[in-house]
């Protein structure tokens, strides 16, 4: 897969991908309609932040480039790419429990905090993406 040029673009399966972790300057898009929600990307090769009606969903550091992101409200599902290993952070149900797998093993179950976020260690390598299935109990 690649980096999203056009920084944060719909699917033909209805999800959305977004991010480019190859640029060396923070770039953002603001105003991308989904869905009937307004999205916001800023990425660079630090981080990656997505935006859903002013409310956080998604972040990276380093930056990451996110293929097919699905979110309901009992998963979210994504593939994950970069050039090293990233911390990947969800805005979730706050104090729910979650069952995490990544690239289909499964790694556990893991307690959002107070204001609903969970965090994942993604280890990545260049050219490699990594399948991120995080299920609500």
């Amino acid at each position: 897969m690649a980096v999203i040029e056009d920084l944060i673009r719909e699917e033909a399966d209805g999800g959305i991908s977004f991010g480019n972790y190859a640029l060396t300057a923070k770039t953002k898009k603001d105003g991308f309609n989904y869905n009937g929600d307004i999205y916001k990307i800023k990425t660079f090769n630090e981080i990656t932040k997505l935006e859903r009606n002013g409310m956080f969903v998604y972040e990276s550091v380093p930056g990451t480039t996110v293929h097919e992101f699905k979110a309901t409200d009992k998963a979210v599902n994504f593939q994950v790419e970069g050039t090293t290993d990233s911390q990947v952070t969800l805005e979730l149900e706050a104090e729910k429990e979650y069952k995490v797998h990544v690239d289909q093993t499964y790694v556990g179950k893991m307690k959002t905090n107070l204001g609903g976020k969970l965090n994942i260690s993604v280890e990545l390598e260049e050219g490699k993406v990594v399948d991120i299935l995080v299920e609500k109990l």
